[in-house]
């Protein structure tokens, strides 16, 4: 594993069509090593969970109860990934935080099969409004 590969994954999270083409380079180059996953720590993060939930109802068009989400975070690198079940299926997510984009890979069928449905998402920060009557 090395993990400067880590910056072509970010590439790959920003430019990249196929969404299975960023998925599989980072199950082959990360997921699957046991040394990258032991450089983060569990961390709980709010918006990935809010995100995986969302995302889930809009993929199977009903509200997906979602366990067993582990977020690792490590810090150095502004980067979190985890697994996840969405109800009986497969899940895993992973987010890069200083770019604020991420994507969530997920079992299309359940019993699982090869078939996989994939959502890149973007935080969009909301900007505050302005009164234009205010002088300020």
């Amino acid at each position: 594993m090395n993990i400067d590969r880590l910056q072509e994954l970010k590439q790959k999270l920003t430019h990249e069509a196929d969404l299975s083409n960023i998925w599989l380079f980072y199950m082959d180059h990360f997921a699957d090593h046991p040394q990258f996953t032991d450089m983060g720590e569990p961390t709980h993060n709010e918006y990935l969970d809010t995100v995986i939930h969302k995302t889930c109802h809009q993929m199977f068009g009903r509200a997906i109860k979602i366990t067993d989400f582990i977020s690792i975070y490590l810090a150095k690198y502004h980067f979190f990934h985890g697994p996840f079940q969405a109800e009986r299926r497969i899940g895993g997510v992973i987010y890069f935080e200083d770019i604020k984009i991420g994507l969530i890979a997920v079992s299309a069928d359940d019993p699982p099969t090869d078939a996989v449905k994939y959502s890149r998402f973007s935080e969009v920060l909301q900007l505050p409004t302005h009164n234009r009557n205010e002088l300020n």
